[in-house]
């Protein structure tokens, strides 16, 4: 059974770095010798600058994202990074920054991307460094470690 998906905002707002998210759709990292610039531009919004597409750039494309938004990220190419930005959410709403754990959940690794909706088993993001590329994926909904929304200025 699908339970509702997250519609609303937390404070009745738009959620300006969907529209900027959704707009990469398709954006891929390329096969080795060739190398993607929109991923390296996304690198560039991190202590990634000058890196390219063959890196873990999920946290890259976040921040971005984030910034072609008006917002400020962490400037961190590291996942979670993301849990000490913004607040966090009890319950996630559409467009809020989800917090993934990979291997082991003490590790510094993890995955980040932008929450769409979930059912009983998956947690569908919206995010890069998809299968190496910007798309929509689906992961156990026991690998989220937190879900945040920015403060409101």
């Amino acid at each position: 059974m699908i339970r509702p998906n997250a519609t609303d905002h937390p404070h009745g707002t738009l959620v300006p770095w969907m529209a900027v998210a959704l707009a990469e759709r398709g954006v891929r990292r390329f096969p080795p010798g060739r190398v993607n610039p929109r991923i390296v531009e996304y690198n560039g919004h991190t202590n990634l600058v000058g890196y390219d597409d063959k890196i873990s750039w999920c946290s890259s494309f976040v921040n971005w994202c984030m910034a072609r938004a008006g917002m400020r990220g962490t400037g961190s190419a590291l996942a979670r990074s993301w849990l000490e930005w913004g607040r966090p959410l009890a319950q996630p709403v559409y467009g809020c920054i989800a917090v993934l754990t990979r291997e082991d959940p003490t590790s510094w690794k993890g995955h980040v991307g932008f929450y769409l909706r979930h059912d009983d088993a998956h947690v569908h993001l919206f995010g890069g460094n998809q299968l190496g590329a910007v798309r929509e994926l689906a992961y156990p909904v026991a690998s989220v470690i937190a879900y945040r929304w920015p403060h409101v200025e």
